[in-house]
């Protein structure tokens, strides 16, 4: 009886964690992928570009050119990150699931 009640106690803490998993990995896609940070960023770059070309000025061009490109690349990682954190999150409480089915 005691080690059915220990292992009861250890799935609900990893149904928790995979809970926890989950509802950060959603906050991530949430916030950091379509954050106001980004969007913000990404104007300026636009308008720093229309203003490189409107003056003529290749080198600022090509500088922000390189910025949205590294803004891409950090939007994409931040999503990625928000996946995988889901995923493992419902990974988790599935396999929760299954223990307390195995433990009946």
């Amino acid at each position: 009886m005691l080690w059915h009640d220990i292992l009861l106690v250890m799935a609900v803490m990893m149904f928790l964690v995979g809970l926890g998993t989950f509802i950060t990995g959603i906050f991530i896609l949430i916030a950091r992928a379509w954050g106001r940070d980004v969007r913000t960023l990404t104007d300026q770059t636009v308008r720093l570009a229309q203003k490189g070309l409107a003056e003529n000025v290749v080198g600022l061009v090509g500088n922000a050119s390189s910025l949205l490109s590294a803004v891409n690349e950090l939007v994409r990682t931040a999503t990625g990150i928000g996946v995988f954190l889901t995923i493992m999150g419902l990974i988790l409480m599935g396999l929760t699931f299954y223990l307390v089915l195995m433990l009946k």
